[in-house]
């Protein structure tokens, strides 16, 4: 195998491969990128069992062939490299790198004990890019990071012909979106758990350049399939959860005792100034009354951060906790520049969307909001 190719190109197609390889693969082959020349043309992909990822891109190719090289290793030269066309050549055990004045030589492993690349799942639709990345954006902040509970690691995605939902939760806060799509056929109805974190890598690298995301689907159900993503030289798959996603629809509060229209900017500006007096685990209390809202954290004897912030409130003064993180994470969600958070009481959960005259803040189909957050509040002291 041997081929000569542009530096930024092999440097981009190696580390968006590399960034699916696992930290600690169960065996070395796992840690590696298989490289494939065939005609014109270079392969670079990475497999752990889980999660595939592929990037073909054009080269100038003498002769093909196929190598495994460390992935890690292979992103780390690739990035450093000078800006010049680079040559790799593979002669038996050794593959070699040349760029410019630079020279690397690479021990590679077996190719034969690599395991097969899986084949991209049957064609669902397409979305769009900036959609998709954005709606992934706001859900998956609120997926769980605990892996022994796996349902709440992931996003569940909802099919339901021309609409996609998207929900997230770790029992403390839920996030959902909708957003529309087109599906390969008419009726398309589907509901499987994604892994959040392969999900939020799909969504924030194949946006790039890309004006459609490709999602395919194979088999019947969570644990029993996996789903894929491409859009123009790049795609991605993974294995879907085999985990029963809660169910949330009964969460969402159907009354409210007050609602209030946050600037968005100068709201997150304040909650994070005041939260720096916030200890680890202790909340920001909002005082909400008519004109504005009272930030506070701290207390008299570790510092005390006050700030007020004007807004539009309507309903009777109620004074709310949250954790700090909860909060900012779903107030800075909001696409627009205003946020509508809806109240119930102090010890029930809050609802934040998109204020009113935002773009998107309402559904067509009934005026829920394409986007909402529920956040649980904390207990105060008292």
């Amino acid at each position: 195998m041997k081929f000569r190719v542009e530096r930024d190109l092999l440097a981009d197609a190696v580390a968006w491969t590399a960034r699916a390889l696992p930290n600690r693969p169960p065996m070395p082959v796992l840690g590696g990128l298989l490289l494939t020349v065939e005609d014109s043309s270079l392969s670079v992909a990475g497999f752990d069992y889980e999660v595939s990822a592929q990037v073909t891109l054009a080269v100038h190719a003498v002769s093909s062939g196929r190598s495994l090289v460390s992935g890690r290793l292979l992103a780390d030269i690739t990035r450093s490299l000078p800006p010049h066309p680079v040559e790799i050549a593979v002669d038996g055990p050794q593959l070699s790198l040349r760029c410019g004045n630079a020279t690397f030589t690479l021990p590679t492993m077996p190719v034969e004990d690599y395991p097969s690349l899986p084949d991209m799942p049957t064609t669902a639709g397409t979305v769009r890019a900036d959609a998709f990345a954005t709606a992934v954006g706001q859900v998956a902040v609120a997926a769980g990071r605990d892996d022994t509970l796996p349902m709440l690691t992931g996003v569940r995605m909802e099919i339901d012909g021309e609409r996609i939902t998207l929900a997230a939760t770790d029992r403390y806060r839920l996030a959902v979106r909708t957003l529309t799509w087109k599906p390969e056929g008419p009726g398309s109805s589907a509901a499987v758990l994604v892994p959040a974190r392969t999900l939020q890598e799909a969504a924030k690298t194949l946006v790039g350049g890309a004006d459609d995301v490709t999602i395919a689907l194979s088999g019947s159900g969570a644990g029993e399939g996996l789903i894929g993503f491409a859009a123009v030289d790049r795609r991605l798959t993974t294995r879907l959860l085999d985990a029963q996603f809660p169910s949330y629809q009964s969460l969402w509060p159907v009354e409210f005792t007050g609602t209030g229209e946050l600037p968005v900017g100068a709201f997150v500006e304040a909650a994070k100034r005041v939260s720096l007096l916030a200890d680890r685990g202790t909340p920001v209390r909002l005082q909400f009354e008519t004109g504005g809202v009272t930030l506070t954290a701290g207390g008299d004897d570790s510092g005390r951060a006050e700030e007020r912030v004007e807004v539009v409130y309507d309903g009777e003064p109620m004074t709310i906790a949250f954790n700090p993180t909860f909060l900012l994470d779903g107030v800075t969600s909001i696409t627009g520049d205003t946020a509508r958070i809806a109240l119930t009481t102090p010890l029930k959960p809050a609802v934040l969307s998109a204020g009113g005259g935002t773009a998107g803040a309402d559904d067509a189909a009934g005026g829920v909001p394409d986007y909402r957050y529920l956040v649980q509040p904390v207990r105060m002291p008292g």
